[in-house]
């Protein structure tokens, strides 16, 4: 059995850097605390809690000095006045694309449009981006969100992306909206890495019997690689570790193609793909 493993499997140059920016400071600071989970992967949660960051809900006030690391996926800009507030250094550990993305949404509104964003309503990420702005945008997950009601009064607007959109699905919906909106002006988001990834996820189950899809159920990014996978291969499998594998999945399978999540470490890539060389011996 042939086994490929997509070029862009794993960490994002974001997580990479998050997850440096994180370790760094927990290496320096003991009292180093983090507004939900650096990114959406349980190993990576683990490890960061292995490294001493706590995880809260919400910067409370100390008189000791604490840090409050902001995610990859960013936070709204009144978490971090609240944090300074209370006493907290910060370090950004924001995903450089998802910055842009919030300057980007910032200067549609300056620009006297309602903002648009194509997303996942309760992502993170998301969220974020809704926190920079003055005025509440329109968030739009799907085709099926459009409606007169949704686009009421609505003559002028910008429209950004959530950065791990399907962009199949975006053009679709930006798409919808141009025929409801008069000025509208589309701010292409979608972050390189995840293009590349999800490029590869339409190649490999075209060269392969089988795709293996690695990373956290709860992670957005990965389950939009296998849906894109799942439409043109059936056999195409999510997993988080090897232990989800099963040996039915390979009979008579000659090529397995695995990629993952750009929240998804190396190593449980690196173990998934020696638990199918162990299936098929």
């Amino acid at each position: 059995m042939k086994i490929t493993i997509a070029g862009s499997a794993g960490f994002c140059f974001g997580v990479k850097r998050a997850l440096a920016i994180a370790l760094k400071a927990a290496a320096s600071d003991r009292k180093v605390y983090m507004l939900g989970d650096i990114v959406h992967n349980e190993v990576v949660v683990d490890e960061m809690r292995a490294a001493g960051i706590k995880r809260i809900k919400a910067p409370l006030e100390s008189r000791e000095m604490r840090t409050l690391l902001i995610r990859a996926h960013g936070v709204q800009q009144d978490t971090v006045t609240c944090a300074r507030r209370a006493g907290y250094k910060i370090i950004d550990a924001t995903c450089p694309m998802v910055k842009e993305i919030h300057a980007i949404a910032k200067t549609l509104e300056k620009d006297n449009r309602t903002v648009i964003i194509i997303g996942d309503k309760e992502h993170d990420e998301v969220r974020g981006i809704v926190g920079q702005l003055k005025k509440r945008p329109v968030i739009i997950s799907s085709p099926s969100d459009i409606s007169r009601k949704t686009l009421r009064n609505i003559a002028r607007a910008g429209v950004v992306v959530q950065s791990t959109q399907e962009e199949a699905k975006v053009f679709r919906i930006v798409s919808a909206l141009k025929r409801r909106i008069r000025d509208l002006a589309f701010r292409n988001t979608i972050c390189n890495p995840t293009r590349t990834k999800q490029k590869e996820a339409r190649t490999l189950p075209v060269k392969n019997d089988v795709v293996i899809v690695v990373g956290s159920k709860s992670s957005a990014n990965t389950k939009r690689l296998y849906q894109i996978s799942r439409s043109l291969n059936r056999r195409t499998y999510w997993v988080n570790s090897p232990g989800d594998l099963r040996r039915v999945w390979f009979k008579l399978a000659r090529r397995v193609g695995i990629t993952a999540g750009a929240s998804t470490p190396e190593s449980s890539i690196r173990n998934v793909a020696e638990g199918i060389r162990n299936i098929s011996v």
